[in-house]
């Protein structure tokens, strides 16, 4: 299972900072590197505006 980061993201960056695996890229809105995740859920979990979702 994948995640994509939705355009309700408000770039707040607390995904980012979560990521074990450093997948997700600065942007608006930000991105997740899929060769980088591990699909482990974190950033969906801290996600304050809930824009993380399953691809």
């Amino acid at each position: 299972m994948a995640y994509l980061i939705t355009d309700e993201c408000v770039a707040c960056g607390t995904c980012a900072e979560e990521c074990p695996a450093d997948a997700i890229e600065e942007g608006e809105p930000y991105t997740i590197n899929d060769e980088k995740c591990t699909e482990c859920g974190s950033c969906v979990e801290v996600c304050p505006v809930e824009a993380i979702t399953e691809k």
